[in-house]
């Protein structure tokens, strides 16, 4: 059983960083895509951010790119999501997913296994 654990949340102002992180344990990490999604309050989990284990390609949603940036750890099973430039409607509980399908995280939004997640707050 795959398990993931996402920190690095906080509350923020508007136009600073944070850096998140996800550490998983329990699986063979070679076979799995690793991504970011978010759900802010009322609304639906939206894709982030998708990394392959293998290569490090990187896929990102519309709304963040050039701001957020993926990036794994093959060596200590983590990645990470370094947020610059924050807003306000960046505000949401942000979860780290795997998959052994990069296509089922970055265009199905679906994944085999999921984080607890961690707050992100971004105030005006």
């Amino acid at each position: 059983q795959v398990q993931l654990e996402e920190t690095g949340g906080g509350l923020v102002q508007t136009g600073s960083s944070l850096r998140l992180s996800c550490a998983a344990s329990g699986g063979t990490f070679s076979s799995y895509a690793m991504a970011w999604f978010r759900q802010a309050p009322g609304k639906e989990r939206e894709f982030v951010a998708a990394i392959s284990w293998a290569n490090g390609n990187a896929k990102y949603a519309d709304s963040i790119k050039g701001r957020f940036t993926i990036s794994r750890d093959n060596a200590n099973n983590m990645i990470f999501l370094q947020m610059d430039s924050l807003q306000p409607e960046d505000t949401a509980v942000y979860y780290c997913a795997a998959d052994t399908l990069m296509l089922r995280l970055w265009v199905n939004h679906a994944a085999d296994y999921w984080g607890q997640g961690t707050q992100v707050t971004v105030s005006s």
